[in-house]
């Protein structure tokens, strides 16, 4: 039990939880238990995703990393993407939620809102994020532009244009790497 000198020379045993995880250095006063706000949080929306997660999607961290996720989306029926299995990096800022996670795809996917090194171009995830918005929410919205690309915010113009002009040319393509790259 860690003391401290008491009025009377004698020493008073300190509190519990003013040592708990002290090793015995200077450098080790932070306790080995402690989590951060930012971590209660995703620890509290991790727990709620496990108990109702969007339809068609998982995520969690990667390994014992709070703040590195690994997120799955099966693409919708009816659309290019169906069937397709997308992976992404979920990468959760040490201020989350007041900053948004960054997200990126890790399976390469042809659509207008996600460039060529995976990163997505969505509005929740910039100018629309709120410190109220969970990640169930973010995985929601991501599954959304599945259905319908934002293509006045796109990552690749080019692939919105298509969208636009020739929806049955972008279709036959998207459905091309989603065999490709999501089987």
């Amino acid at each position: 039990m860690m003391t401290t000198p008491g009025g009377s020379g004698r020493f008073k045993p300190l509190p519990t939880a003013m040592y708990a995880g002290y090793s015995g250095t200077a450098s080790s006063w932070v306790a080995k238990t402690s989590v951060s706000a930012s971590g209660k949080r995703i620890q509290r929306e991790m727990a709620e995703l496990n108990v109702d997660p969007p339809p068609e999607c998982s995520a969690g961290p990667k390994g014992d990393n709070l703040y590195h996720w690994i997120a799955t989306i099966i693409g919708p029926s009816g659309t290019p993407y169906e069937g397709g299995i997308f992976f992404l990096d979920m990468i959760f800022p040490s201020d989350y939620p007041f900053k948004p996670p960054k997200v990126v795809f890790k399976t390469r996917i042809y659509h207008c809102n996600v460039d060529t090194a995976g990163n997505l171009s969505v509005e929740i995830l910039r100018d629309s994020w709120s410190p109220a918005l969970t990640i169930t929410k973010v995985l929601q919205a991501i599954r959304s532009i599945f259905l319908k690309p934002e293509t006045y915010n796109p990552a690749l113009p080019v692939i919105a244009r298509l969208y636009l002009s020739d929806r049955e040319k972008h279709e036959e393509v998207a459905k091309e790497w989603t065999l490709r790259f999501a089987k």
